[in-house]
């Protein structure tokens, strides 16, 4: 059941957690927020900047239904001895967190792919954030998946999102360092000490009203690097509640 709070005074989401979570770390309370486990006035929220309101209640604990929770099985794309790809929708991890250890892709995969007592092994080559779907890359033992993370920097790793807006030019490339606040769980674009380097190319590849399919690919893999590289050019991903507004649909990743 989930823990009811009232909010006495004006705030952050995440400040409020850490004020009355009391027994909890810090990384603890993150992850179930990242969870989709936290709720404001009935509304599940993952932004750690939330704004809260006199009155507000806030739930920890919270259970979405969504479709995503009657996921059984996965769309294998392709499987050999070393390696399987599946589509990961959106709404479901990639791997499992201390809040999650059931509802994620590798122990889908790894049900779906077992016989009885003889369980399969994965290994997870790569991550995809919760609300993207795409190709989603496993390997059948550490020793596959530390070749293929060898040459991941190697790979060519193309993204298809629809943004917010028309973009001035066709075609662009962003090249902003970022630098994650692990407070506010988001990145920062922009110079500064601790940031790192970060280079995305993009391509408009179709537009409609107000809005715009873009091809992505990046050269280097930082955390929310696309999310955080479109929202800093003006047109955040549609559905990235995190760093633009909350509408759908969200993106689809490909990797060749």
């Amino acid at each position: 059941m989930a823990e009811k709070f009232k909010v006495k005074e004006e705030g952050k989401l995440l400040d409020f957690l850490f004020s009355n979570l009391t027994g909890w770390s810090k990384k603890t309370i993150k992850q179930r927020l990242k969870s989709a486990t936290v709720a404001v006035n009935g509304q599940v929220t993952t932004k750690h900047d939330f704004r809260l309101n006199v009155d507000d209640v806030v739930e920890v604990g919270v259970v979405q239904k969504s479709s995503v929770q009657t996921v059984k099985t996965l769309e294998i794309i392709y499987q050999d001895k070393d390696l399987i790809a599946v589509n990961k929708p959106a709404g479901l991890l990639s791997v499992g967190t201390t809040t999650e250890t059931k509802q994620h892709a590798l122990a889908l995969l790894r049900n779906q792919l077992s016989r009885g007592k003889n369980s399969v092994k994965l290994w997870p080559v790569h991550r995809l954030d919760r609300e993207t779907s795409g190709v989603l890359l496993f390997a059948t033992s550490k020793e596959m998946r530390e070749k293929v993370m060898s040459k991941w920097n190697e790979s060519e790793k193309v993204y298809l999102a629809i943004v917010q807006g028309l973009p001035k030019e066709q075609q662009g490339t962003i090249d902003q360092p970022l630098r994650l606040d692990e407070k506010e769980y988001r990145m920062h674009v922009g110079e500064h000490p601790h940031a790192k380097r970060a280079i995305s190319h993009y391509v408009v590849k179709q537009t409609a009203t107000h809005r715009a399919l873009l091809e992505v690919k990046i050269e280097t893999g930082r955390q929310h690097q696309i999310r955080a590289h479109m929202a800093w050019l003006g047109h955040s991903i549609i559905g990235d509640e995190r760093y633009g507004k909350k509408v759908k649909p969200w993106a689809y990743t490909q990797v060749n």
